[in-house]
């Protein structure tokens, strides 16, 4: 099987498996004061400070937890309780009509509790501008969340100006930065972000781990409560083993960065080039995207077939579309930024990681050709 789906899950690398298996071994829990409870806690700590040291931040900014999805939802829903405690009424948000579903399903909850919600628009590639975030900006808005790179596109926002924009105006800002890691280059603090969110599985860590930087000053409630573990940001137990291997992925990820950059660069190029005469081939990735990510739409071809034939085939991608109930339903993104909701659903996304090889994208862009000629039948 040729898997090309690291933009959904990065596989768990060897260096992280390895520290798992050895943090897990360790029998304390890390808020234990004996021993053992202290083995497991410098175990936990060690993992946070690599984390920290990759974004270039204070590991005290670092909250962790189980992943992107729990960390968005903390930002949204206890920035808005922190809004409410304070004025008495709902206020205003800002987001974007691009953002993964652990933000848009937040937002859209908050719109159905009397918030007033801004769904800025993207450009035909995907992208944001600081002027057009400044126009929606109120005096009430509490909170900005913009991706910082596209999860389908692999479309990267200019993070830093559009945050200032919004610190100019005292407002916080937010990015999902989920996709960053290992590939693309992160400075927290150069970013001037007041949040940003993670996942450990996205560059080779354990799953169902993730972190939420907060910027230092900032408050930001609790939306669980039972424990002081996490500054009393984040109550339960912590997850010692995954953060620990969490860690260690990210400093291996981070030291081969600019190759592994090089190396997604020559394989989306060369993947591309090979399936370039695929008849009314559309690339919708900006040329300036995230290497990591290939998104491509296959005209008249149907994607739910597309990849069903692609697994036939011995290749894992992802569909520009989620599945749910059984239909495909066509990408927000993709339709965000101007496809037709059939072109949508002829879309496919191809991600790669640094254990890729030329010799597979190779074979995916032979079995991608086959898949189209059947899928049109």
């Amino acid at each position: 099987m040729i898997y090309l789906d690291y933009a959904a899950t990065h596989p768990m690398t060897s260096e992280a498996l390895a520290a798992y298996l050895e943090a897990a071994a360790l029998p304390g829990n890390p808020a234990s004061v004996h021993t053992a409870g202290q083995a497991a806690r410098e175990r936990l700590e060690e993992g946070r400070a690599r984390v920290a040291a990759a974004l270039r931040v204070d590991a005290r900014t670092l909250i962790a937890n189980g992943g992107g999805t729990e960390g968005n939802n903390h930002v949204l829903l206890g920035m808005a309780q922190a809004w409410t405690e304070a004025y008495g009424r709902p206020g205003h948000l800002v987001t974007t009509l691009t953002e993964h579903s652990a933000v848009l399903a937040p937002a859209r909850w908050l719109a159905g509790q009397g918030w007033n919600v801004s769904w800025l628009t993207p450009d035909a590639q995907g992208r944001y501008h600081p002027a057009q975030l400044a126009e929606v900006l109120r005096d009430d808005t509490a909170l900005v969340s913009i991706h910082h790179a596209n999860n389908e596109l692999g479309t990267v926002q200019d993070t830093p100006a559009l945050a200032a924009v919004a610190a100019a105006r005292g407002i916080p800002y937010h990015t999902d930065a989920v996709q960053a890691p290992g590939v693309l280059p992160l400075d927290l603090g150069a970013w001037g972000v007041t949040f940003a969110t993670f996942s450990a599985h996205k560059w080779g860590g354990p799953r169902g781990v993730g972190f939420l930087y907060v910027k230092r000053g900032t408050v930001l409630p609790p939306v669980t409560l039972g424990g002081g573990q996490e500054g009393g940001l984040r109550p339960g137990t912590q997850n010692t083993a995954g953060v620990y291997a969490a860690g260690v992925a990210l400093t291996h990820a981070e030291a081969v960065r600019t190759q592994t950059f090089a190396h997604l660069t020559r394989l989306r190029e060369r993947f591309l080039q090979e399936i370039a005469d695929i008849p009314g081939l559309r690339v919708n990735h900006p040329p300036d995207a995230s290497p990591k990510v290939a998104s491509v739409t296959v005209p008249r071809a149907d994607g739910e077939a597309l990849l069903m034939n692609l697994d036939l085939l011995g290749v894992s991608a992802s569909a520009g579309s989620a599945c749910a109930a059984g239909t495909m339903q066509p990408s927000h993104v993709l339709t965000a930024i101007g496809l037709s909701e059939a072109d949508a659903r002829a879309t496919l996304r191809f991600s790669f990681g640094r254990a890729t090889t030329a010799a597979e994208v190779d074979a995916a862009a032979q079995a991608l050709r086959q898949a189209a000629a059947w899928s049109r039948g």
